[in-house]
């Protein structure tokens, strides 16, 4: 009975210590739908890092190449959205405004008309016009001075142009930030072809800039994939023209998104083209500066919060609105020591990041959309931020700003005949050399995993699919005895 006892006894004394090395088990092994993925697109097994925390109900932690520091590509932006939530507020708006350095009589401003950019990642044309709107309401028809753009609400970084491999410089998603960023600095022109011509529009209308429209007109035909239809804009003594070639057969149209103008150019051309539908003119040129002191705001407008940018960055994964987000981090934060806003809003994220236990060592941020050959980050860094979010007061927010699987944003056409539909919330990257997902994934016993598969290769082709078996595998587990069917 004493030998009993005693047995019991020390049992009684080692079960936490079994129950704790259970709860810290963890898997180190690639699941084998995932290793025959890699296999059979012939990439080896290191070039993938795979981290599966779960966070709801049982379940064992993957970590596989976890602390390796990888390229995240587009999946940085989840780092940039989820501290603006905390350090700017999912409340927070930008402003911009419109100021005056003279008196208005008779709808007549006798001095010059400032308009002052405050960051505004979502500073849309429809927007702009309800801001043109209220200054024609608050008596403004006629400037007799200049038109000066104030862009000083950043401290710009001096950062190496993106080479996207394409040599396009003119295309939408390398659009850099900006203080006074309109319309995320995008043109869209339309080429539609009738019988014996064809039409070249373009929204939005910039003032100084014509089209040149060299566009053939061919006999009705099939409409091509690829339209021919090129543009090159070519400056001129006094503004711009855009010369559009190519061929378009009759009934068929093209449309393109491009952005060849500089940040000041498409503001003031944007303003003035605006202005004039209103009614209004401006009689002096376009010019930068600051606005002084004595300058008094006419019009004042807010933008969406925060919660909607990261919405729109997370969903289509807008490495523009991103940049300016990440600047705008850096704005609030910025102090003596830093020598732009991008330095100030690594440091502040970096800081941010401690604060919740989360040693990012491996952590580099260029620019904070992903849009960078330079930044990096750790599957496990990526993963443990994610945890934080999940218990953050802003989860909800920030879970629904990233892509439902096989339903919307960068997700939408992936996974579609799988149980995963609208099963996961997964942020996507791609570079040509990175293929990554993380975010947030349900299993089929209805339980919540966060999940980061990064694979950095210099032939990733194909590699997506592999990304997309970890989800299904990561789906797939045990059934949990008394789960009902879903």
């Amino acid at each position: 009975m004493i030998a009993t006892f005693r047995r019991l006894a020390i049992a009684s004394l080692l079960l936490p210590f079994a129950l704790s090395a259970s709860a810290a088990q963890i898997n180190t092994t690639l699941p084998k739908n995932v290793q025959q993925a890699l296999s059979a697109h012939k990439l080896p097994g290191d070039a993938l890092s795979l981290v599966v925390l779960p966070l709801t109900g049982p379940g064992t932690p993957t970590y596989i190449n976890a602390d390796v520091p990888l390229n995240p590509a587009s999946t940085m932006k989840l780092v940039t959205t989820y501290a603006a939530l905390e350090l700017l507020g999912p409340t927070h708006k930008w402003h911009t405004e419109f100021y005056a350095d003279g008196p208005v009589r008779d709808g007549v401003l006798d001095g010059n008309l400032y308009l002052k950019g405050g960051g505004d990642p979502k500073l849309n044309m429809e927007r702009l016009w309800l801001l043109m709107r209220d200054l024609r309401a608050n008596g403004v028809r006629e400037v007799r001075g200049d038109l000066v753009l104030d862009r000083s609400h950043f401290m710009q970084p001096q950062l190496p142009t993106f080479n996207d491999d394409g040599g396009d410089s003119s295309k939408p998603f390398l659009v850099e930030p900006d203080s006074l960023l309109i319309n995320l600095k995008a043109m869209r022109f339309i080429a539609r072809a009738e019988p014996g011509k064809v039409q070249v529009s373009v929204e939005p209308p910039i003032a100084g800039m014509t089209i040149d429209n060299q566009v053939k007109a061919l006999p009705a035909g099939a409409c091509p994939d690829w339209p021919d239809v090129r543009y090159n804009l070519i400056p001129q003594q006094s503004g711009y023209s855009m010369v559009v070639t190519g061929k378009l057969p009759a009934g068929c149209s093209a449309q393109s998104y491009i952005a060849p103008l500089d940040h000041q150019t498409y503001a003031a051309g944007a303003v003035r083209a605006m202005w004039q539908e209103l009614g209004g003119s401006i009689q002096g040129q376009d010019r930068l500066g600051s606005v002084p002191r004595q300058a008094r705001m006419l019009v004042r407008a807010f933008s969406p919060d925060t919660v909607e940018i990261i919405r729109d960055i997370n969903k289509f994964s807008n490495n523009t609105m991103a940049r300016q987000l990440f600047l705008s981090i850096g704005r609030q934060y910025r102090n003596g020591a830093d020598a732009d806003d991008a330095q100030a809003a690594y440091r502040a994220v970096r800081q941010w990041m401690a604060r919740k236990g989360i040693d990012a060592q491996h952590l580099v941020m260029e620019n904070g959309s992903g849009l960078s050959r330079v930044e990096r980050i750790s599957a496990r860094e990526m993963a443990e931020m994610l945890k934080a979010a999940w218990h953050s007061p802003y989860a909800a927010e920030f879970i629904a700003s990233m892509p439902l699987v096989a339903m919307d944003g960068t997700m939408r056409k992936r996974l579609r005949r799988t149980p995963l539909v609208g099963e996961a919330h997964i942020k996507t990257g791609t570079l040509n050399t990175v293929r990554a997902i993380a975010g947030f994934s349900r299993d089929q016993n209805g339980n919540t995993w966060a999940v980061v598969a990064i694979l950095n290769h210099s032939r990733p082709w194909g590699a997506s699919s592999i990304l997309d078996q970890v989800l299904v595998d990561l789906y797939r587990q045990p059934k949990l005895s008394g789960t009902a069917q879903r």
